[in-house]
């Protein structure tokens, strides 16, 4: 039994994703041993790749902060601008009170952006978004459906009553006098 057999993982343990050379398989889980990919210990999903950030392409400064949160938030310098010098996009964030988180922050989203500014229609980001929006015309079709069919069964059901007391009245009344 060859080597690479040896290292072959269960179905259930691989993923196979769309990469630069064709359909890959991708190990789920990490052995001993194995080195991980920073998105993988993210727990992220590590296909398809956004494009990466040089650090040498970034200006990053710290402002101070805004909104709520009294004297804590808006007299300390924990808001971070970043700014991706060749495309000019500029990141401005400060959603927790963390400078090191916001920094992390900063530049997911910086890089979420600067990849569809280069990729456009073809980003994975830009795919997720129509994904989502595509889902929530969805269910905002299915919720009027229900509405609509709720409103003709309630209307159905209105008629119904409405044709039983006009029976009952035709009939005498439930308790009529029979002779």
């Amino acid at each position: 039994m060859s080597t690479r057999a040896l290292l072959r993982f269960p179905a259930p343990l691989i993923r196979m994703c769309w990469g630069n050379w064709g359909l890959q398989e991708k190990p789920a889980l990490r052995l001993p041993g194995m080195a991980a990919t920073a998105v993988q210990v993210a727990g992220k999903k590590d296909c398809p790749a956004l494009l990466p950030l040089n650090e040498s392409d970034l200006e990053e400064q710290f402002v101070k902060g805004h909104g709520p949160g009294g004297q804590a938030t808006n007299k300390t310098s924990n808001c971070v601008v970043l700014k991706h010098v060749p495309s000019g996009i500029v990141v401005k964030c400060h959603q927790t009170r963390s400078v090191d988180q916001n920094r992390k922050i900063a530049r997911k989203i910086l890089q979420e952006k600067v990849d569809v500014f280069y990729n456009g229609i073809n980003s994975p980001v830009h795919k997720e978004k129509l994904e989502a929006e595509r889902r929530k015309r969805e269910r905002k079709k299915r919720a009027k459906e229900t509405l609509e069919k709720k409103r003709l069964l309630k209307e159905l059901w209105e008629a119904s009553q409405n044709i039983t007391e006009k029976r009952t009245d035709a009939a005498g009344g439930p308790g009529g006098s029979r002779e």
